[in-house]
């Protein structure tokens, strides 16, 4: 089973092509870009309050059979947000400060 790879950060709708370094993605897969997680959710997931890393990149170049961008092409479909930006403002107060192996 491979990464969805969303093609946008689920806060701002910012495109985040298959190689963007800028994706970042909590342990659901949740999508973001750098600048909402550093700026506005603090490492904090708004959907599940898991921290972010960074999105792999896959391959663009077939170097194994049937493993590569072409052959699993990344997600078409938009993620938004489902929560109220007033929601995620709390939920990041109460969970920032908390360090991820702790959430």
């Amino acid at each position: 089973m491979a990464l969805e790879l969303r093609p946008n950060c689920e806060f701002c709708d910012k495109d985040l092509p298959p190689a963007s370094l800028e994706a970042r993605i909590c342990s659901f897969e949740c999508t973001f870009c750098a600048e909402c997680v550093d700026e506005r959710l603090h490492n904090v997931c708004p959907n599940c309050g898991g921290g972010f890393v960074a999105r792999p990149i896959r391959p663009a170049t077939e170097w194994r059979p049937g493993v590569s961008v072409a052959q699993r092409p990344a997600s078409t479909r938009r993620v938004r947000l489902s929560r109220s930006h007033q929601d995620i403002a709390a939920l990041v107060a109460r969970v920032r400060h908390v360090p991820p192996e702790e959430r």
